[in-house]
This record gives C-alpha cells, sequence and structure tokens, in this order.
C-alpha cells in the first residue's frame, strides 16, 4: 500500500469536507448523481474520442498501481546482474546461456540473450536503447490520458451546470425553489473540479513517477549487460549500477548484504 496516494486522497477529502461542515453545509447538498453522470460519463467519452480503446483500458488497468506499490525490481535486478558478471568471469559469456530459462523479466533476458549470441557491445546497447525508446513511447501515454480526463472535465462540469440552470430557468414562476435549483446546478462544476484537481492530475504524475522509476531499472540492466561483455569487474558493476537506484534502495540493498554475511559468519566451521 502505498501510505502518501491513500493519505493524500484521505486528507483532501477530509479537508474540503470539514470547510463545507464548518460553514454550516451538509454532505447531502453535494451528493447529486445526475451532475456524477453528467461529469464523469461525459470526461470518459471525451478521453475515449481522443485515444484508443486499448490505450484507455491500458490506463484504467494501471490505476492500482497509484495506491499499490510493487516491490522494486532494482535490487533484484542488480544483485541478478552481479551473479551473472561473476559466472561470465570465470566460465565466460557462453555460460550464461543455461540461466536465460530461469529469468523472468523479458528485457533483462533479451539482453542477456544477445550478449550470449555475441553481439558487440555498441550494437547491443542500440538494440536494447531503441526497444527502451519505443516503450516509452507507448507507456507515455498512460499518464497522458488522466492529464487529458483533467483536462475535460472541469469544462464538462460547467456543462452540467449551465444545463441545470436551464432547467432552473424554466420554473421561475416557483420562485421559492430557484435558489436551491441555482445550488443544486453548481454541484456539476464542483465534481468536474475536484475531479481534476484530485483524481486525474495526480494519478497521472504519480503513474508518471512509477513508470520512470521501471525505465531506470531498464536503463540499468543495458548498462549491467554492456560491462559483463567487456568484461569488468562484478564489484566494480555492482558500485556502477547501484548509481541507478535511489538512496532508499541503496541503504535497503546494503542492510540485506550485511545481514547476509553477517548469518554466513554465524554458522559454525
Amino acid at each position: 500500500m502505498d501510505t502518501s496516494s491513500l493519505g493524500g486522497i484521505l486528507l483532501a477529502l477530509a479537508g474540503i469536507l470539514a470547510g463545507l461542515l464548518l460553514e454550516g453545509g451538509r454532505i447531502d447538498q453535494i451528493m447529486q448523481p445526475t451532475a456524477a453522470m453528467i461529469v464523469f460519463g461525459g470526461t470518459l467519452g471525451a478521453v475515449m474520442l481522443q485515444y484508443p480503446l486499448a490505450t484507455v483500458l491500458a490506463a484504467l488497468r494501471r490505476l492500482a498501481q497509484v495506491f499499490f506499490q510493487g516491490k522494486s525490481a532494482g535490487q533484484a535486478t542488480l544483485k541478478q546482474l552481479v551473479e551473472f558478471a561473476n559466472k561470465a568471469r570465470r566460465h565466460g559469456i557462453v555460460s550464461l546461456d543455461q540461466d536465460l530459462a530461469k529469468i523472468k523479466e523479458p528485457f533483462l533476458k533479451q539482453s542477456i540473450m544477445l550478449a550470449v549470441d555475441g553481439t558487440e557491445p555498441a550494437e547491443l546497447r542500440k538494440i536494447m536503447e531503441l526497444q527502451l525508446d519505443n516503450l516509452t513511447e507507448r507507456e507515455e501515454k498512460i499518464p497522458a490520458v488522466f492529464e487529458s480526463a483533467g483536462g475535460f472535465s472541469p469544462t464538462i462540469g460547467i456543462i452540467g451546470a449551465v444545463l441545470g440552470l436551464i432547467q432552473v430557468m424554466q420554473h421561475l414562476d416557483h420562485i421559492d425553489q430557484v435558489g436551491r435549483g441555482i445550488a443544486v446546478a453548481f454541484v456539476a462544476t464542483i465534481y468536474g473540479v475536484a475531479a481534476a484537481n484530485l483524481a486525474f492530475l495526480p494519478i497521472a504524475g504519480k503513474l508518471r513517477h512509477r513508470i520512470r522509476e521501471e525505465h531506470r531499472v531498464k536503463e540499468m540492466v543495458i548498462e549491467g549487460v554492456i560491462s559483463i561483455l567487456e568484461g569488468m569487474n562484478p564489484r566494480m558493476i555492482e558500485v556502477k549500477l547501484e548509481s541507478f537506484l535511489g538512496a532508499g534502495s541503496k541503504a535497503k540493498g546494503r542492510k540485506a548484504k550485511e545481514s547476509a554475511e553477517a548469518a554466513t559468519e554465524e554458522v559454525p566451521a
């Protein structure tokens, strides 16, 4: 669970609702199903018009990453690359062919496969960077879907408010109901602006951050495999690749390594 995402949305909602209640309002005043239908239905329709259905569905599938942060693959990938470097130094790069079936990450697997097949380091870098560029171009559309939704929803909220006002103007003969009708009409505007600034735009930012983390690990893979091909010392490779990981990841990795070494020392001879 990403406590930052969960805490952020709860804090924002609590602040807004507390302000409403302190001003003497009631929560039921902003609970308007028709306004929600206009804003969210209209926003979804506009987004589907702008992007292919496959892109919209891919963006929706990524929503879970906003609130649930998967275990970082950075340290595990670094450890795997160092193991491959040690094996390649002892038995040659071709010995890594036996490990291909165990590699689950497709990008790493393809990089090692190219290295085993005798691809030159410069050519391997060119191939894998091209793949990473194409992947980046595709995945950049995912946060862009939510950014577009954040742009559409306030305007569609205004459309909802205008529709509500049209209905109010048709009943001016009941002047006592006009004020209440206008208040209800503007709920759609609240939904549109709130959806954009409390949901769509922050979600786009968080997904962009997640995607960048994934791409950084892939950049580390390219640099690691090329370093193995060039015969660099495994310890030097480890130090070099640690620069791709954040300070928190480095600290966790060092702690895990120290724990493993301590456990090894405690084993009686």
